[in-house]
Protein backbone atom coordinates (compact mmCIF):
# COMPACT_ATOMS: atom_id res chain seq x y z
CA UNK A 1 0.00 0.00 0.00
CA UNK A 2 0.92 3.12 -0.49
CA UNK A 3 0.04 7.12 -1.11
CA UNK A 4 0.83 9.90 -3.21
CA UNK A 5 -0.26 12.99 -4.90
CA UNK A 6 -1.33 13.90 -8.52
CA UNK A 7 -1.85 16.26 -10.50
CA UNK A 8 -5.63 16.66 -12.24
CA UNK A 9 -4.94 17.10 -15.66
CA UNK A 10 -5.48 15.69 -19.23
CA UNK A 11 -2.35 16.00 -21.16
CA UNK A 12 -2.91 16.26 -25.15
CA UNK A 13 -2.45 12.41 -26.95
CA UNK A 14 0.25 12.44 -29.73
CA UNK A 15 -2.36 11.96 -32.30
CA UNK A 16 -4.47 15.40 -31.41
CA UNK A 17 -1.18 16.83 -32.02
CA UNK A 18 -0.10 16.00 -35.31
CA UNK A 19 0.19 18.38 -38.27
CA UNK A 20 1.00 18.11 -42.18
CA UNK A 21 3.94 19.62 -42.77
CA UNK A 22 6.82 19.78 -45.68
CA UNK A 23 10.10 18.18 -44.93
CA UNK A 24 11.46 21.43 -45.43
CA UNK A 25 9.42 23.68 -43.34
CA UNK A 26 10.03 24.49 -39.45
CA UNK A 27 8.31 22.13 -37.09
CA UNK A 28 5.10 23.08 -35.84
CA UNK A 29 5.04 25.66 -32.66
CA UNK A 30 3.46 23.59 -29.37
CA UNK A 31 2.05 25.65 -26.50
CA UNK A 32 3.61 23.70 -23.45
CA UNK A 33 1.33 21.99 -21.13
CA UNK A 34 1.47 22.77 -17.61
CA UNK A 35 0.62 20.97 -14.30
CA UNK A 36 -2.83 22.80 -13.05
CA UNK A 37 -2.71 23.35 -9.61
CA UNK A 38 -5.46 20.60 -8.48
CA UNK A 39 -4.07 17.77 -7.11
CA UNK A 40 -5.42 14.69 -4.82
CA UNK A 41 -4.27 12.32 -2.98
CA UNK A 42 -4.47 8.62 -4.21
CA UNK A 43 -4.10 5.86 -1.80
CA UNK A 44 -3.41 2.14 -4.14
CA UNK A 45 -3.32 -0.84 -2.70
CA UNK A 46 -1.46 -3.77 -4.95
CA UNK A 47 -0.15 -7.21 -4.99
CA UNK A 48 1.82 -9.52 -7.39
CA UNK A 49 -0.74 -9.86 -9.91
CA UNK A 50 -1.42 -6.22 -10.05
CA UNK A 51 -3.46 -3.39 -8.64
CA UNK A 52 -6.45 -4.48 -6.44
CA UNK A 53 -7.95 -1.17 -5.09
CA UNK A 54 -7.61 2.62 -5.69
CA UNK A 55 -9.21 5.86 -3.81
CA UNK A 56 -8.99 9.00 -4.47
CA UNK A 57 -9.64 11.27 -1.26
CA UNK A 58 -11.74 14.10 -1.68
CA UNK A 59 -9.93 17.86 -1.61
CA UNK A 60 -9.81 18.87 1.50
CA UNK A 61 -9.67 15.90 3.54
CA UNK A 62 -7.16 14.84 5.70
CA UNK A 63 -5.73 10.83 5.91
CA UNK A 64 -6.95 9.70 9.41
CA UNK A 65 -7.15 6.67 11.59
CA UNK A 66 -10.91 6.50 10.61
CA UNK A 67 -10.21 6.93 6.94
CA UNK A 68 -7.66 4.73 6.42
CA UNK A 69 -9.82 2.16 9.03
CA UNK A 70 -12.78 2.57 6.04
CA UNK A 71 -10.20 1.84 3.32
CA UNK A 72 -9.07 -1.41 5.07
CA UNK A 73 -12.02 -2.71 5.18
CA UNK A 74 -13.42 -1.62 1.77
CA UNK A 75 -9.96 -3.82 0.68
CA UNK A 76 -11.07 -6.82 2.73
CA UNK A 77 -14.37 -6.62 0.46
CA UNK A 78 -12.21 -6.24 -2.82
CA UNK A 79 -10.00 -8.99 -1.87
CA UNK A 80 -12.58 -11.60 -1.26
CA UNK A 81 -14.73 -10.39 -4.68
CA UNK A 82 -11.12 -10.56 -6.51
CA UNK A 83 -8.43 -12.24 -5.03
CA UNK A 84 -10.35 -14.82 -3.32
CA UNK A 85 -7.46 -17.73 -3.49
CA UNK A 86 -4.99 -15.53 -1.86
CA UNK A 87 -7.61 -13.85 0.99
CA UNK A 88 -8.02 -17.74 2.03
CA UNK A 89 -4.32 -17.96 2.66
CA UNK A 90 -3.86 -14.78 4.63
CA UNK A 91 -2.94 -10.82 3.90
CA UNK A 92 0.06 -9.26 4.99
CA UNK A 93 0.14 -5.58 4.46
CA UNK A 94 3.13 -3.33 4.45
CA UNK A 95 2.68 0.25 4.58
CA UNK A 96 4.85 3.26 6.09
CA UNK A 97 5.09 4.34 9.74
CA UNK A 98 2.49 7.37 8.94
CA UNK A 99 0.25 8.24 12.23
CA UNK A 100 -2.77 7.09 10.18
CA UNK A 101 -1.40 3.65 9.83
CA UNK A 102 -0.43 3.30 13.45
CA UNK A 103 -3.49 4.60 14.65
CA UNK A 104 -5.32 2.49 17.34
CA UNK A 105 -8.53 2.12 15.15
CA UNK A 106 -6.20 1.42 12.31
CA UNK A 107 -4.61 -1.63 13.93
CA UNK A 108 -7.67 -3.16 15.29
CA UNK A 109 -9.69 -2.46 12.07
CA UNK A 110 -6.94 -5.01 10.66
CA UNK A 111 -7.27 -7.60 13.06
CA UNK A 112 -10.82 -7.87 12.84
CA UNK A 113 -10.33 -7.51 8.99
CA UNK A 114 -7.61 -10.88 9.54
CA UNK A 115 -4.95 -8.95 7.97
CA UNK A 116 -1.68 -8.95 9.69
CA UNK A 117 0.65 -5.84 9.48
CA UNK A 118 3.74 -6.47 8.61
CA UNK A 119 6.58 -4.26 10.63
CA UNK A 120 8.13 -1.43 9.21
CA UNK A 121 11.32 0.47 10.44
CA UNK A 122 11.28 3.92 11.31
CA UNK A 123 13.64 5.69 9.07
CA UNK A 124 13.98 2.83 6.47
CA UNK A 125 13.89 3.76 2.79
CA UNK A 126 10.17 3.92 1.76
CA UNK A 127 11.15 1.99 -1.66
CA UNK A 128 7.41 1.13 -3.02
CA UNK A 129 6.66 -0.29 -6.16
CA UNK A 130 4.28 2.20 -7.15
CA UNK A 131 7.03 4.63 -6.92
CA UNK A 132 8.57 3.07 -9.57
CA UNK A 133 6.33 1.14 -12.18
CA UNK A 134 2.86 2.75 -11.46
CA UNK A 135 4.26 6.63 -11.25
CA UNK A 136 7.50 6.38 -13.39
CA UNK A 137 8.40 10.07 -13.31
Amino acid sequence: MDETWIYQFDPEPKSASMQWKRPSSPPPKKAMVTQSSAKVMLSCFWDCDGIIMTDYMEKGKTVTGEYYSGLLKRLRSELARRRREKFRSGVLILYDNAPAHRARQTVETAERCGFEILPHPPYSPDLAPSDFCLFPN
